[in-house]
């Protein structure tokens, strides 16, 4: 989907990190954008800016109810959203999930993988039946190859979840003339890992992990759009160095297969 076809994007996690960029890039090429987060003083900085193109939405993305009002109230102001970026996101490091609080895991995936899903249960229906949109989720190059290490379990889950969703969602929405992409990055400079904080204290220090300042946002946000207008159902970013886990997982299914037909 061209970018200046979009007409009105709405994006989560819109007002830091990823999400934050989309936003002021969308908005850069004449998209008008809600953006909707959690964090309401990083939302307030957004609005102050004072661009027309952006409007805010302060919500929890595993609030349904939240997202039926949200859903109304933009696309009166706005018209048709024609491009759902489900962003939002937070991560969990350092507890193995032997270890780890039931509750975490929880929020973890509540956030991560309900949230995206509850987006795709409030605008998917709409764009299906007027045959034109795109949908993205944001996954994680953890969900297409578990880390060596460190990243909680409950991450990695729920980033493998989106990437499923996203499969099943494309065959579903292809014939209708819907786009599908799941963004996959890695390692990138966000407040990603802080907004455990806000929910309770998922974090703990792991060495060697977050040492590292991750790839600019700036960077990234051109590739999202090239992508989002290439159709492309991957758009993989900052994923040079993860390459290696990505292939040892495939070798071992690949091998698993050949055994199997073996017999």
């Amino acid at each position: 989907m061209k970018i200046s076809e979009i007409g009105h994007a709405f994006v989560t996690g819109g007002a830091s990190g990823i999400g934050l960029g989309a936003v002021k890039g969308l908005a850069a090429r004449g998209v008008a954008v809600t953006a909707a987060d959690f964090n309401q003083d990083a939302l307030s900085d957004l609005l102050a800016e004072g661009n027309a193109k952006i409007r805010g939405v302060h919500m929890d993305v595993r609030d349904r109810e939240a997202w039926a009002t949200a859903k109304a109230e933009a696309e009166a102001a706005f018209g048709p959203v024609n491009l759902l970026f489900g962003n939002a996101g937070i991560a969990s490091v350092g507890f193995e999930l032997a270890d780890m609080d039931p509750e975490s895991f929880d929020r973890i995936v509540g956030v991560n993988l309900f949230g995206a899903f509850n987006g795709i249960s409030a605008f998917a229906a709409g764009m299906r039946e007027r045959g034109r949109g795109h949908i993205v989720s944001t996954a994680s190059i953890v969900g297409i190859a578990s880390p060596k290490h460190g990243v909680g379990g409950n991450y990695v889950a729920s980033k493998f979840g989106i990437i499923g969703l996203s499969e099943v969602l494309r065959m579903e929405m292809a014939p209708h003339g819907v786009g599908v992409s799941v963004l996959c990055p890695g390692h990138i400079a966000t407040g990603n890992g802080r907004n455990p904080i806000r929910f309770a204290n998922d974090l703990r220090k792991v060495a060697g992990l977050g040492d590292t300042p991750g790839g600019r946002v700036d960077d990234l946000v051109p590739r999202l759009l090239a992508g989002i207008e290439a159709g492309d159902f991957y758009i993989i970013s900052h994923c040079e160095h993860e390459w290696e886990n990505v292939e040892k997982r495939s070798k071992e299914l690949e091998a698993a297969f050949k055994a199997h037909r073996s017999f």
